[in-house]
């Protein structure tokens, strides 16, 4: 079968550590990224596919190739149209390129699933009953009467047999008395957004039940040079509004098997933390700086917040900073460099009211980090004042930035890792821990990393801030010492 992965979504929930920048599914709440879990879950079933939109292309691509999976398998939607849409470009894509007796199942890219082996059987077996014109969804087991996910509501065994059920509806959010409902009732299962299908039978179902989906990519051409043209008119809505839905019925394959779609600092804070035990859960450092998982643990350590009557706080911390609650209980606190986040338990759902706030008063923290993934590395910024501006940047090894000059400023250049070279104004100058190069105003420059580790410097920028004159003999005392 063909894996793909739904990669799309700001996270707005998880704000301060999921923004428009980074979402979700990059960041590293666990060990790794649940985009590359969900890449590992899925490479035993076949290579994964991704669709996904431009914005995210440089973190996608890098994620890829770390995971070793070619980068021409991801899709990149010119701009985003929901879930719908983004089916019918890759069901289009494969039809185009023979594949269209293929099936495919899909997944979204920052959900967590354990274990790997009971996901494994339940997709294995939807991939059976789909091959023959069949759609299969995968059904959560509910563990409690949820009131944040959507329900699927089956009616006995599909045929008479097999662990495959027959589904007659999809129910809405409901309120905890109608969930309850649902888990008293039994044969309802949460639905998880996945889906199992053959491309072929899902575009006679796109093209009957979603024609303002469907029509326009009947357009698309091979070499997708109109994407964009195609999007601009493609209808956006979700897949399970413009299909399934509207279906008569469809497969479901109940799953047993550990699931969340860690939608919420609530939902982050059950995963990490530890149910009953009243002392501060510790999760993990902000997303895109590279720390390490510091775990759950009843037992205090060094670096641990402090708290004195208090319990049942959760903190996902900045690595090496300290922490102290007194007095308080049930809180979630969430800290980035730039951002701090405390809630109440069971209230993190407006989490995204805080993001809306945000961008009505045009905060940049609202959807961008003090980080950046470039396709050479990233950079972080250190500061950002009147006067100056100061960052870390880091080249990964083989890679080079752009070459380039700067009419109003002038760069120190201090190397803290790693080697490579300087190209400035044509002379190459080897760098390595310890080198300063001054980049003038106007010169051209560039670094390259010539070393098998990633090269790390800090910048400092003097330019605008300052009249050029001043920036002249700043540089004409340095050339003195």
């Amino acid at each position: 079968m063909i894996p793909v992965i739904l990669s799309g979504g700001s996270g707005t929930r998880l704000w301060p550590v999921s923004r428009q920048s980074m979402p979700k599914q990059f960041c590293e709440f666990l060990d790794e990224s649940l985009f590359t879990k969900t890449v590992k879950r899925l490479q035993p079933l076949g290579s994964p596919w991704v669709v996904t939109v431009s914005d995210l292309k440089v973190l996608t691509e890098r994620a890829l190739k770390d995971a070793g999976v070619p980068t021409s398998q991801a899709l990149f939607e010119p701009m985003a149209r929901n879930t719908a849409p983004a089916i019918a470009l890759l069901c289009k894509l494969l039809e185009m390129r023979g594949l269209g007796t293929e099936v495919v199942g899909i997944f979204p890219a920052d959900h967590l699933i354990e274990p790997d082996s009971a996901f494994h059987e339940a997709v294995r077996a939807g991939e059976k009953i789909a091959a023959q014109g069949t759609v299969v969804t995968l059904g959560v087991k509910p563990s409690y009467p949820a009131t944040g996910y959507g329900y699927i509501e089956t009616a006995g065994a599909l045929n008479g047999s097999g662990p495959a059920l027959r589904a007659i509806g999809f129910r809405e959010k409901p309120n905890e008395t109608t969930a309850r409902d649902f888990i008293a009732r039994g044969g309802f299962y949460w639905n998880a957004g996945m889906f199992i299908f053959k491309v072929s039978h899902m575009i006679e179902l796109l093209s009957l039940h979603a024609p303002a989906v469907w029509e326009p990519f009947k357009s698309l051409k091979p070499d997708l040079s109109n994407l964009t043209e195609v999007y601009s008119v493609v209808k956006s809505i979700s897949f399970d509004y413009a299909v399934m839905e509207r279906l008569s019925g469809h497969a479901t394959i109940p799953c047993a098997f550990g699931w969340s779609d860690l939608g919420s600092w609530d939902a982050i804070a059950d995963v990490l933390g530890t149910p009953g035990v009243s002392d501060v859960k510790v999760g993990v450092a902000a997303a895109g700086k590279g720390a390490p998982v510091v775990p759950p643990s009843s037992t205090p350590t060094p670096t641990s917040p402090i708290e004195v009557d208090g319990k049942m706080n959760f903190v996902f911390p900045i690595e090496k900073k300290t922490y102290a609650l007194v007095g308080v209980e049930d809180l979630i606190v969430v800290d980035t460099d730039d951002a701090l986040l405390v809630a109440k338990r069971g209230k993190t759902e407006r989490v995204k009211d805080v993001v809306d706030q945000l961008k009505g008063r045009s905060v940049p923290t609202a959807t961008q980090h003090s980080f950046e993934v470039r396709p050479w590395g990233k950079f972080s910024v250190l500061a950002d004042a009147d006067d100056f501006k100061s960052k870390t940047i880091t080249v990964d090894p083989g890679q080079q930035l752009s070459y380039q000059s700067h009419e109003k400023r002038a760069e120190h250049w201090i190397i803290i890792k790693g080697s490579g070279e300087v190209v400035l104004d044509g002379e190459t100058i080897p760098v390595a821990a310890g080198k300063h190069v001054l980049i003038p105003l106007q010169a051209k420059h560039r670094i390259r990393n010539t070393g098998k580790e990633p090269l790390m410097f800090v910048e400092v920028q003097l330019g605008s801030y300052f009249g050029e004159s001043d920036i002249k003999r700043y540089e004409d005392d340095y050339k003195r010492v």
